[in-house]
């Protein structure tokens, strides 16, 4: 089942960043720089979990979970700078399910998101961060790939590849999948894209990359990362 999440965020980095985790980890993602879009987006295409910040450009974002309370019960985590106890207290009074402080990290909301499922009846597996196999190791919560114990430096999008391969280690990720996930769902046709930063994420990894160990092709299918 592929969860939709709503991220109502102003800050472009921050947007971006939790758009590309969140996709990694399988998600469907939407974007919203404001309330107006935010609520046009929650009438049009409801989502199963909102990502909220405060300080909109045009409100608080506590107007938006009053707004949501009114009819939906789906799980709101709200995402702030505010660390003042009365600012967390007043949007969890209004109904938001959790308040985490920025900066946090990708693994916390990760747990969070999975907590705040849960109790609605939607039980999601824990994150798969790390892979060892071999020389290879992986860790996604520091960001860390190392081969002999020697650190490789990947490009964002090597490393974005990689992650999403990381998440499925020993299963089958199409062609598809992998380009909606890491390039975005405009990109699905683009399998050049795919077969150019595969090459480039081998070179980097494998000791031949002419016989991989780790990158396994699945012929007319994906790729899949080993895990024996």
């Amino acid at each position: 089942m592929t969860l939709r999440v709503l991220v109502v965020e102003d800050d472009r980095e921050i947007r971006a960043l939790m758009q590309s985790s969140l996709a990694v980890e399988g998600f469907t993602v939407q974007t919203a720089v404001s309330l107006r879009e935010a609520s046009a987006l929650l009438r049009h295409a409801p989502p199963d979990v909102v990502l909220l910040d405060l300080g909109l450009p045009d409100g608080d974002g506590l107007e938006l979970v009053r707004q949501i309370r009114q009819s939906q019960a789906l799980p709101i985590l709200i995402l702030s700078a505010r660390h003042q106890e009365a600012q967390k207290i007043q949007a969890l009074d209004a109904g938001a399910d959790d308040y985490l402080v920025k900066p946090f990290s990708v693994g916390e909301l990760l747990a969070r998101m999975r907590v705040a499922l849960r109790h609605r009846g939607t039980a999601l597996l824990a994150a798969v961060t790390q892979h060892e196999l071999d020389d290879l190791r992986v860790d996604l919560d520091t960001r860390r790939v190392q081969r002999a114990g020697e650190t490789l430096h990947l490009t964002p999008t090597e490393y974005k590849l990689l992650a999403r391969l990381v998440r499925s280690a020993g299963r089958v990720v199409t062609h598809r999948q992998l380009l909606a996930d890491v390039w975005g769902p405009e990109y699905t046709e683009h399998t050049h894209y795919l077969r150019l930063y595969m090459a480039q994420l081998r070179a980097k990894i494998e000791r031949d990359p002419a016989e991989p160990r780790h990158l396994l092709t699945e012929t007319g299918v994906g790729y899949r990362l080993a895990v024996v």
